[in-house]
């Protein structure tokens, strides 16, 4: 049973996450959206410029910047997709990798130490809650976006 005060103490858990990514992209001199990219495309691989416009939440116009941004920055490069060479494909630059590592090391050490803390059992549970509230996340953030845009187009 959850105890009484979970949705508080869930809701910190996210703000400290939040507040983890947004002091990580600052400490490498980026906005958080690029930050935010930057982790999809490692995560996802590589992408069109519409598929990270829509990741991240971007215009399109939005996210060529970005990627012109990340690109000048020697963070991202551009490449034909090897399946269809009209298409361009935005890659990671591996260079960038080793910065990421020392900016989020603390928190991967920190967390790590937490969740050693749990046996194997419980950690499954953890990570299924993970696998699981990822795309809830992303739905509800499209949501409020869809939301939020009509407000704007009525105003």
């Amino acid at each position: 049973m959850a105890p009484e005060n979970s949705s508080a103490v869930f809701r910190a858990f996210v703000d400290a996450v939040g507040l983890h990514g947004q002091a990580a992209a600052t400490a490498a001199g980026l906005p958080a959206t690029d930050w935010y990219a930057l982790s999809v495309l490692d995560l996802d691989g590589d992408m069109t410029a519409g598929d990270l416009a829509e990741r991240t939440g971007l215009t399109t116009g939005a996210a060529t910047r970005m990627i012109d941004r990340l690109e000048r920055a020697g963070r991202v490069r551009r490449v034909a997709d090897p399946a269809d060479r009209r298409r361009v494909l935005v890659e990671r630059v591996e260079s960038g990798t080793a910065e990421v590592d020392a900016l989020v090391g603390p928190a991967r050490r920190e967390v790590g130490a937490v969740f050693a803390g749990y046996s194997d059992a419980e950690q499954a549970v953890l990570f299924d809650f993970f696998a699981r509230a990822a795309p809830a996340f992303r739905d509800a953030t499209v949501e409020i976006r869809r939301v939020s845009a009509a407000a704007r187009r009525r105003s």
